[in-house]
């Protein structure tokens, strides 16, 4: 536990100061959009290609922690869509419940494994999320569309165009080439990639909206249960169903353990859900997220 708590006060402590940082005169309002586009578009996804480039695609429990993955998204965003059909959610409201179950805060989650297991965790990571952000992005699209008459460019574009996903497939074909990463550019990529996770995790303070958690505190508080609780033991008891390594269970329980992406506000907003109950959601996990993140970790490392 202390081992922990050691590795997540300097992570929230990040949350904290943008969070302080944004609410000063000290940037400009348009500071934040660009801090944010910048890492969105070019520094995490440096990492994310650094990392893939040279995760071990050979490693023979991947087909096995792709399936565990695939479960744990299945049940949850049935679970979901269940609820949908009993308590006649709207799909604006859909959208925003589904996204806070499946959806995972990519620099809070790849701070903590850098930090618990260096850069044999960071490779793995890169494979768990290579799967994962393609997976949560398109059933996050297709909740929110759902019933709309929408065409296959509005349904699949945002998905095609995500930084994420890109980055992830230049890295997979980068490391399944005989070109790798030549002529310095894996230390260029390196540079980049350390300046993502702090600058992420400062942003992630600055979007935090508390006013919304006026509004629907009590949906607000169940879908942060679900996500930061229900969600972590449904990903261990999945990896020990699968038979994954030790090393793989733990990152899978990291990646369902952590609140919900911070960007499901702007794609809620972008398909006309319900942004406001998605910035609620976003703010509550992320500062809960301080008392369930080492109670899970301490759980699953024991």
């Amino acid at each position: 536990m202390e081992k922990i708590l050691l590795v997540l006060w300097p992570l929230f402590a990040l949350i904290a100061m943008g969070f302080a940082l944004r609410r000063t005169a000290l940037f400009s309002v348009d500071f934040w959009p660009s801090a944010e586009k910048l890492n969105y578009f070019i520094l995490f996804p440096a990492l994310l290609m650094s990392s893939l480039a040279t995760a071990p695609l050979d490693n023979p429990k991947l087909p096995f922690l792709a399936s565990a993955i695939f479960f744990i998204l299945a049940v949850s965003s049935l679970l979901v869509l269940v609820n949908k059909y009993l308590f006649k959610i709207t799909i604006g409201r859909f959208g925003a419940y589904i996204q806070g179950v499946t959806r995972f805060n990519t620099y809070l989650g790849l701070a903590i494994i850098a930090d618990l297991f260096g850069t044999e965790g960071i490779a793995i990571a890169a494979v768990i999320m290579a799967i994962l952000v393609p997976s949560t992005n398109i059933i996050a699209v297709l909740s929110l569309s759902a019933g709309k008459k929408v065409s296959i460019q509005q349904l699949f574009l945002p998905i095609i165009k995500n930084p994420l996903i890109i980055s992830c497939f230049l890295g997979i074909l980068l490391n399944l080439s005989p070109i790798g990463l030549p002529f310095g550019s894996d230390q260029l990529l390196k540079l980049l990639a350390a300046a993502s996770l702090p600058l992420g995790l400062i942003c992630i303070g600055g979007a935090l909206q508390t006013a919304t958690l006026k509004n629907e505190f009590k949906p607000i508080i169940v879908t942060t249960l679900i996500r930061l609780l229900a969600m972590p033991s449904l990903a261990i008891f999945t990896a020990y169903l699968f038979s994954l390594p030790e090393l793989e269970t733990v990152l899978l329980a990291i990646f369902f353990s952590i609140p919900t992406a911070p960007t499901a506000y702007i794609l809620t907003r972008q398909l006309k859900g319900d942004s406001q109950l998605m910035a609620g959601i976003i703010t509550l996990q992320t500062i809960t997220a301080i008392l369930t993140l080492p109670l899970v970790l301490t759980l699953v490392m024991h």
